[in-house]
C-alpha cells in the first residue's frame, strides 16, 4: 500500500529531529562526555519508541482499510446480485460467465452459464453492442423490449476481455414511441383525372350518377382506414389518416386506384385518380407542402398513381395505365404566345436536351431554333457528342440547311442573364446536356413528354410537361402551328421533327393519339419525305450484328420478359440495346424485353420495352431510371453483370407482386 503525504511528513520530521538531536550529541561530546553520553542513551531511547509507535499506527490503519474494503465488497455484491435490473457479464465473442437473478428470469433455461447470447436472443447485432457505446441496442424478448447499455469490466485497461451489460426495461417508452408515430396524421390530395372529358362523353342522366359513384368510392375509402374526408371541389378531395393505416395502404398498394377503375363510365377510358401523400414532416404545415408537391409529381407522371412523400424518400404506387390523350389544344396555343413573348425579351435563346441525344431531342431543338429565328434572336443548340442513333440525321440537317451548334464550354462562354434557355426531351437537371447552363441564365423554358421524376429542374420560367405526347417533337410542333400564319420551318427542319415522333412511337407503333397524327399530317403538308425519313434509321453492319446477338443471347424470365446483354462496350451502346429490346418484342408471346450494356466510359447502358401489359418505367425507377410505360431506361454507374442482376430481382419482384394481385 502507498504511504499517504500525511503520513510521509510526520516521519520525515522525526527522522529530522532525531537527526539534529545526534548532531547535538556529538558536540557536547568535545565539552562533557557524561552529558553527551546521558544526551545519547536519551536519543536511542526516543528513537527505539518512535519506531515501535510507527509499526503499531501501519498495523492499525491496514486493518481499518482492510475491514472496510471487506464491508464494501459484501455491500456491492449484494447490490449487483439482487439488483432489480438484469445484469450479466460477456466475454467478448459472446459467450456469458455470470449473471444476476433477475437476468436468469428472463430466459427459460436453468444454466446460462458459457450460454451463447446469440442464442438466446435470435437477431442481436453484437457488433452494435461491443462497439457502439454512443447507440444502445434495443433488444426485444418476451413481448418486452430492452436497452442494452455496457462497460468494460476492466477500467484502467480500456480492452477488457469481458463487458457488464445492464438490461434496462424501456416497454413502456417505446410503446409510447410507437403509438405517437402511429397517430401522426398524413395528408393525402386526391385529383380525379379527366374528369371534365369524362362527363363531357357522358349523358346527362349518367353525369350525376358518375359523379355520386366518384364520390361514394372515395369516401368509403376514407371511412375503411379512418379517415376524415373533405371534398373542396367537383373533382378534388383532402383525405386525412394517421401514419399506421398509411402504412396498411401501402402495404396494399393503394388499391383504391383499382377499385375506382370498376365504375362504368360512357367514355372510351376509365376513371383514374391522382393522389399526393406528405408523411413524415415536422408539423402539420410541412406535411401539407410534401403532399402538394406529391400530387404534383402524381399528375406529372400522367395521373393514375399514389405519390408517398418523406423528407428524405419518394414512393410511386399504381401508373399502370397509359396516360390518356386531351383533345384540347388549348394549352399548345397558350404555351407558343409565352414562349414568344418570353424570345422577344431575351438578348439570346441557347437550346439544349438530354445528353447523348437522340433524334426526337434534336428534332425538338431543331424546331424551337427555327421559332427562335424568326423572332430575330441569336440561337445555337448545345451538343457535345454525336453518337451513331443520331448521326445520320444530324449530318443530313448540316450539309442541307446548317445550324449553330455550341459545346457545353462555348455555350457557357457566350450565354449572360438575358439568355432564354429552352431544355427540352428531358426534365431532369442530372441528365441535361450542360448542368452548369441552368445557373448561367434566370429565365428556363421546359419542354418534354417524360412521366415526371422527383430530380426535377428547379425554378423554371415555363414548363410544358405532358405525358400523354408521344414524343417532344409532338409538343413543338404543335406550338409551331400557332405560332403565326406562316409556315415558319422549313423542309429538312420538317424531317428532323418527323424522325423524332417516328423514333419514340416506334415507327407508329406504340404510344399514338389523334394528335399524333394530326402532327406528322402538319409536317407532311410542310413537305417531308418519308423516304429520307427512313434512311435516318439504318445502322452499320457491325451494330446490326450485336444487337443479332443480344437477341440470340435472351435469357427469358418467367412472365415472359426476355433480359439480354450486350458483351462488347461502344459509345453507340445505347442505340443497339434499344434496336434489341424493340425487336425482342416481336417475339411470340413476348410481354416486355430489357438489354444492357456498357458504353465504354464506366456505364451501363439499359433499355427497356413493353407492350403496355408492364410498367417499364416503374421497374426501370427502381434502379435510378424512368421514362413511360411501354418504353423507359436507364444509365447507371456499375459494371454490365451488376446490371443485369439487379434487372433480374427487379423482373422477379414485378411478377410476385402481380401474381399476387390475381390472388
Amino acid at each position: 500500500m502507498k504511504q499517504k503525504p500525511v503520513d510521509r511528513l510526520a516521519g520525515g520530521a522525526i527522522q529530522t529531529a532525531l537527526i539534529v538531536g545526534l548532531c547535538l550529541v556529538i558536540v557536547l561530546f568535545f565539552y562533557s562526555r557524561p552529558l553527551a553520553l546521558g544526551g545519547l542513551v536519551a536519543l536511542g531511547v526516543s528513537a527505539a519508541y518512535e519506531w515501535r509507535a510507527s509499526k503499531l499506527r501501519k498495523k492499525e490503519l491496514a486493518q481499518y482499510i482492510e475491514n472496510l474494503t471487506s464491508g464494501m465488497d459484501m455491500t456491492v455484491k449484494k447490490n449487483i446480485v439482487t439488483n432489480p435490473i438484469p445484469i450479466c457479464i460477456l466475454q467478448k465473442k459472446g459467450s456469458i460467465t455470470w449473471y444476476n437473478k433477475n437476468f436468469g428470469e428472463l430466459f427459460s433455461q436453468t444454466d446460462l452459464i458459457e450460454a451463447h447470447l446469440k442464442q438466446l436472443v435470435p437477431g442481436i447485432k453484437m457488433e452494435q453492442l461491443f462497439h457502439h457505446k454512443d447507440k444502445p441496442l434495443i433488444v426485444s424478448l418476451n413481448d418486452r423490449r430492452f436497452k442494452l447499455v455496457h462497460s468494460d469490466v476492466s477500467e484502467d485497461s480500456g480492452d477488457s476481455e469481458m463487458i457488464v451489460v445492464y438490461w434496462i426495461d424501456v416497454t413502456g417508452f417505446e410503446e409510447l414511441k410507437e403509438m405517437y408515430r402511429d397517430e401522426k396524421p398524413c395528408f393525402i390530395y386526391v385529383d380525379v383525372d379527366n374528369y371534365e372529358e369524362l362527363l363531357a362523353k357522358s349523358s346527362e342522366e349518367r353525369r350525376a350518377i358518375i359523379s355520386s359513384q366518384i364520390e361514394v368510392k372515395i369516401r368509403q375509402f376514407g371511412q375503411k382506414n379512418f379517415g376524415a374526408v373533405i371534398k373542396y371541389d367537383d373533382d378534388k378531395y383532402i383525405i386525412i389518416v394517421d401514419n399506421k393505416q398509411l402504412e396498411k395502404l401501402e402495404e396494399g398498394k393503394f388499391s383504391i386506384l383499382d377499385e375506382i377503375r370498376e365504375i362504368e363510365t360512357e367514355a372510351d377510358f376509365p376513371i383514374s385518380l391522382s393522389m399526393g401523400v406528405g408523411t413524415g414532416g415536422k408539423n402539420l404545415m410541412q406535411n401539407d407542402e410534401y403532399a402538394e408537391a406529391a400530387l404534383d409529381l402524381a399528375l406529372g407522371r400522367g395521373g393514375d398513381q399514389a405519390v408517398v412523400k418523406r423528407l428524405s424518400k419518394i414512393s410511386y404506387y399504381g401508373g399502370r395505365m397509359q396516360a390518356v390523350e386531351k383533345r384540347n389544344k388549348g394549352k399548345s396555343r397558350i404555351m407558343s404566345h409565352a414562349i414568344r413573348q418570353l424570345m422577344d425579351q431575351a438578348s439570346s435563346v441557347m437550346i439544349m436536351g438530354h445528353k447523348n441525344p437522340d433524334m426526337d431531342a434534336f428534332g425538338a431543338a431543331v424546331g424551337i431554333y427555327a421559332m427562335a429565328k424568326d423572332r430575330g434572336k441569336q440561337v445555337g443548340i448545345v451538343i457535345d457528342f454525336v453518337g451513331e442513333s443520331l448521326q445520320a440525321l444530324y449530318d443530313y440537317a448540316m450539309k442541307n440547311k446548317g445550324y449553330t451548334i455550341f459545346d457545353s464550354e462555348t455555350a457557357l462562354s457566350v450565354v449572360d442573364k438575358e439568355t432564354l434557355l429552352v431544355v427540352v426531351d428531358t426534365h431532369s437537371a442530372e441528365y441535361v446536356e450542360c448542368p452548369e447552363l441552368l445557373s448561367r441564365v434566370e429565365k428556363v423554358v421546359l419542354i418534354d413528354h417524360h412521366r415526371r421524376m422527383e430530380r426535377m429542374i428547379e425554378n423554371t420560367t415555363l414548363a410544358y410537361m405532358e405525358p400523354y405526347a408521344s414524343s417532344a417533337c409532338e409538343l413543338v410542333t404543335e406550338i409551331l402551328q400557332y405560332t403565326g400564319e406562316k409556315t415558319l420551318i422549313s423542309k429538312v427542319d420538317a424531317e428532323a421533327l418527323l424522325a423524332g415522333i417516328t423514333l419514340d412511337t416506334k415507327h407508329f407503333s406504340t404510344k399514338c393519339g389523334v394528335r399524333t397524327f394530326e402532327a406528322a399530317s402538319y409536317l407532311r403538308r410542310v413537305g417531308t419525305d418519308p423516304g429520307v425519313v427512313r434512311q435516318f434509321f439504318q445502322v452499320d453492319q457491325t451494330l446490326f450484328r450485336r444487337k443479332a446477338k443480344a437477341i440470340v443471347d435472351a435469357e427469358i424470365l418467367p412472365g415472359r420478359i426476355a433480359v439480354s446483354r450486350c458483351d462488347e462496350a461502344d459509345a453507340n451502346i445505347g442505340l443497339v440495346t434499344a434496336l434489341a429490346a424493340d425487336e425482342m418484342l416481336e417475339i411470340k408471346g413476348m410481354r416486355a424485353a430489357i438489354v444492357c450494356g456498357g458504353d465504354g466510359g464506366g456505364r451501363t447502358v439499359i433499355s427497356a420495352r413493353s407492350l403496355g401489359e408492364i410498367n417499364v418505367q416503374v421497374m426501370m425507377e427502381k434502379i435510378g431510371g424512368g421514362g413511360h410505360l411501354n418504353m423507359a431506361g436507364a444509365q447507371v454507374r456499375m459494371p454490365v453483370e451488376e446490371a443485369v442482376r439487379q434487372v433480374k430481382a427487379i423482373v422477379a419482384e414485378e411478377i410476385e407482386e402481380k401474381e399476387g394481385k390475381r390472388e
